[in-house]
């Protein structure tokens, strides 16, 4: 696919009107070798360590306690296939901790979801253990996709996929309030360190709550235990039909260890056995819970061997961390490893472009791009989601508008023309995904104000333009990239010619409706006369602001995630000299 990728590249490539800078820098993709990953996956084969495992009380019932621990499984359920369920992931762990002694293993496995080609959903108690220390998942992890069975290893070592796709973790984020005691906040987000074919899921919306009604049908996903009273986990891939269950349902079965709104329980309550109980179990962990199409659930935690009579599976609910989780989805930079947005400028006098990476409230030391000369926008972007950040870049001479991005399988930048004559385009932004379906989108402002919606395709080209509405050459600057309000939709910043900003926070529709209605958030913003919008810069899983005085001095305005006039956290001072810089990505 990569070779047919990049032959078609080649060929559009080929009629470009006009030389471009070539990036003279390439991001350094080192996956680790196909023998080494599957040394891991049949390490983690031979383990019996449980991921994140933690023991406390609860109360299932008024007149029975027992210990619960994280031990998600699928009993009662039936076997699928990976063509119904193509976005289904093994985890899989090993660490030998550089010694011969096999004692101080630690092998496991877990569940997940590919909801972009280089994303990973699971739960957090498979990226961090009791102790809350995190589980190094690049030097240690394996991801197989693309199939339904499990992998099988033999006494010499061979590993076979059963036609399946092993890749290597870049890195990896679980939520900052993860409780391993609590098992709360129970959500976390690998990045492959290259993208896979598997057919990306997405995840349910923020506020949505029909998806919760209690009696709603969901479906779970996953290769664990079968059976409460055996430890094996089953090598073909299933799937069970539950019952979503009220909070209060929830809470009465498992007291103040069901948190509320973070939390969701579904299931019939277990019978005490194998019989008439269906309940997800130990190897489930990370694996999804499915309505309508979409996750609404990550597998959580459940009683010890997870038939406890009147027991449910219980599940991270989804809804409640679409935002944070967004950021980690869409969180393409230019230094590739670390997930914190970086910043591209361009010195008006030289031409050169730099490269300035993030370290949360300051920047690095800047990298050279070499010369950008011919150009009049750069927008930072992944187009494709391969995890490597692309740029959008117009030509000043013609307008054309290309698509630049790295080529994994060539090791070279390659450029795709994608729109003819934008000289007259006021605006152009690349807020992320605007119309709800994970592919990120383009956006531009033609001369009579009108904003128009280029769905993206996930391939660099973009669907029939789509009108927004008119009127917005009233604003000289549109900013956006990535969620501000926490919903998990990508919103954008406009400021009027008076300095009034305002939020537009999408909705993940298109046309008319991709908007809210604006909300101001700040006045007298004249003395800013340069902006720029990358994303999350400082690693909090909120979108973040540059803003330029006239004078050159430079601030980051980090988002708190509020869509009111408290939209940014107190401002930080990233220096002075920032005149010098004529393009900002």
């Amino acid at each position: 696919m990569a070779a047919a990728v990049t032959a078609a590249l080649m060929t559009t490539s080929a009629g470009a009107a006009t030389a471009l800078p070539t990036p003279a820098v390439k991001p350094v993709v080192a996956q680790p070798s196909l023998a080494t990953l599957e040394k891991r996956v049949a390490g983690a084969l031979a383990g019996d360590d449980t991921a994140g495992r933690t023991t406390r009380k609860t109360s299932l019932s008024a007149s029975t306690n027992t210990a619960t621990t994280v031990d998600p499984k699928i009993i009662g359920g039936s076997e699928t296939t990976i063509t119904s369920a193509p976005w289904m992931a093994q985890l899989w762990y090993y660490d030998d901790r550089g010694t011969a002694d096999e004692s101080d293993d630690i092998g496991f496995f877990c569940g997940g979801s590919v909801v972009t080609p280089t994303k990973i959903l699971t739960a957090a108690h498979c990226v961090r253990d009791e102790h809350n220390k995190a589980y190094n998942w690049k030097a240690n992890g394996a991801i197989v996709t693309g199939t339904a069975q499990l992998p099988t290893s033999d006494s010499a070592g061979n590993t076979d996929l059963h036609g399946g796709t092993v890749t290597g973790v870049l890195r990896q984020w679980n939520h900052p309030s993860y409780s391993p005691t609590a098992i709360n906040n129970d959500i976390a987000v690998l990045t492959l360190g290259a993208p896979v074919r598997a057919t990306p899921i997405r995840m349910t919306t923020s506020g949505n709550t029909a998806s919760y009604a209690a009696g709603t049908s969901a479906k779970v996903y996953g290769w664990g235990r079968t059976s409460s009273t055996s430890q094996d986990i089953s090598e073909t891939l299933k799937t069970a039909t539950l019952p979503i269950n009220s909070d209060t349902a929830c809470t009465n079965a498992y007291g103040a260890d069901f948190v509320k709104g973070h939390m969701v329980c579904a299931g019939k309550p277990a019978t005490g056995s194998d019989t008439g109980t269906t309940s997800a179990c130990n190897g489930d962990s990370g694996g999804p819970l499915v309505v309508g199409g979409r996750i609404v659930g990550v597998v959580s935690w459940g009683v010890e061997d997870c038939v406890a009579k009147g027991a449910y599976s219980v599940f991270t609910k989804v809804t409640t961390y679409v935002g944070a989780a967004y950021a980690q989805i869409d969180d393409a930079n230019l230094s590739y490893t670390d997930g914190k947005a970086d910043l591209w400028v361009r010195d008006a006098k030289t031409k050169t472009g730099w490269e300035k990476d993030s370290k949360a409230t300051s920047f690095a030391a800047r990298i050279s791009w070499g010369n950008w000369n011919g150009v009049n926008l750069v927008l930072q972007t992944d187009l494709n989601r391969d995890g490597i950040q692309d740029l959008v870049v117009r030509d000043s001479s013609t307008g054309n508008v290309y698509w630049m991005h790295y080529v994994i399988s060539s090791g070279s930048w390659s450029q795709t023309k994608v729109f003819s004559d934008w000289k007259t385009r006021t605006r152009i932004v690349v807020p992320g995904d605007v119309t709800g379906d994970y592919l990120p989108d383009l956006l531009s402002v033609d001369s009579g104000g009108t904003l128009w919606i280029y769905p993206g395709k996930g391939n660099g080209t973009f669907a029939a333009r789509v009108k927004v509405g008119t009127g917005w050459n009233q604003y000289n600057s549109l900013r956006g990239h990535g969620d501000f309000n926490g919903d998990g939709k990508a919103d954008m910043l406009a400021r009027t010619k008076s300095g009034t900003l305002y939020l537009y926070k999408g909705t993940g529709k298109s046309g008319t409706g991709a908007f809210s209605a604006r909300v101001k958030v700040r006045t007298g913003w004249t003395g800013f006369d340069a902006f720029a919008a990358v994303g999350d810069f400082n690693g909090d899983g909120k979108a973040d602001y540059f803003a330029r005085t006239k004078s050159g001095t430079l601030y980051l305005y980090k988002g708190s995630g509020k869509a009111t006039s408290e939209i940014f956290s107190t401002r930080v001072n990233l220096g002075t000299g920032y005149q010098a810089y004529d393009i900002w990505g």
